[in-house]
């Protein structure tokens, strides 16, 4: 289709369409319209098809399976995104250094984490800044005790989703446990038990064998938050003698901690 000879022009951005129906739903991101109601929640958009998209987030509807691995996904840009974990392409590359990644709002992140200072988003209770909406988001539920997240086998609501993952793995045997091949300790998260396998005999000098990165990342914030390790690092990676951590300033660490 040729953009410029579409027959239906928005008078407000200039952008055409090939139906004044498709015109329509575009002036709305103009107007603020969103005619469409969601009955569960209320939350409201300017398609049909939008509301059709998020009502599978109440129903739990994932048409949309992959070939290679059988998961399933709600929508169509899900999956062909998840796809290329199995192709490994990477077509979105940062201009500023030399990574690329799958998605583009993976680029996206990257850059406002890694590569830029600013900090945008307020929180109107505190002042505290945050880089991205979605960290500011989760931080007002600190002020306000929001819980978004409710449970679709009972009454209860949650403020965190992982608190909503832990309670259908306990009351509803729904999830996956991670278990510890050693002890057969189930843990709800599979980083708490990297935490859990990094305290046994050896756990650190495994977790290096297996994967650098993260066993580099649970070394950092259990520093950073307890200020020791149970266990002793450089017996177990000597590398670590000629080691020097790399920049780490997460907003939304993967990882919590009670401090001792």
């Amino acid at each position: 289709m040729n953009v410029h000879s579409s027959k239906y022009k928005c008078t407000e951005c200039g952008k055409r369409f090939n139906s004044n129906r498709n015109l329509t739903a575009h002036r709305r991101s103009h107007s603020g319209e969103k005619p469409f109601g969601c009955t569960v929640c209320s939350k409201r958009f300017t398609t049909s098809g939008d509301l059709v998209v998020h009502s599978r987030i109440h129903s739990g509807e994932k048409p949309y399976k992959c070939l290679e691995c059988d998961k399933t996904f709600s929508r169509y840009g899900h999956l062909k995104a998840h796809m290329r974990i199995h192709t490994g392409d990477k077509p979105y590359k940062c201009s500023l250094c030399d990574k690329s990644f799958s998605q583009s709002g993976s680029l996206q992140r990257h850059k406002r984490y890694v590569h830029s200072n600013r900090r945008p988003y307020d929180c109107r209770y505190c002042g505290k800044l945050f880089k991205s909406s979605g960290n500011l988001k989760k931080h007002v539920r600190t002020h306000t005790v929001a819980k978004p997240y409710s449970c679709r086998h009972c009454s209860e609501c949650f403020t965190w989703p992982n608190q909503l993952k832990t309670h259908l793995l306990k009351s509803h045997n729904e999830g996956t446990w991670f278990t510890c091949h050693i002890f057969q300790k189930k843990f709800t998260r599979i980083c708490n038990l990297w935490i859990h396998i990094l305290r046994h005999e050896g756990g650190l000098k495994r977790m290096f064998a297996v994967n650098v990165h993260i066993a580099t990342h649970l070394v950092l914030v259990l520093l950073l938050v307890t200020n020791t390790l149970s266990f002793q690092i450089d017996s177990a990676v000597p590398a670590l003698d000629s080691w020097s951590p790399p920049k780490y300033n997460c907003e939304a660490p993967c990882l919590t901690f009670k401090r001792k």
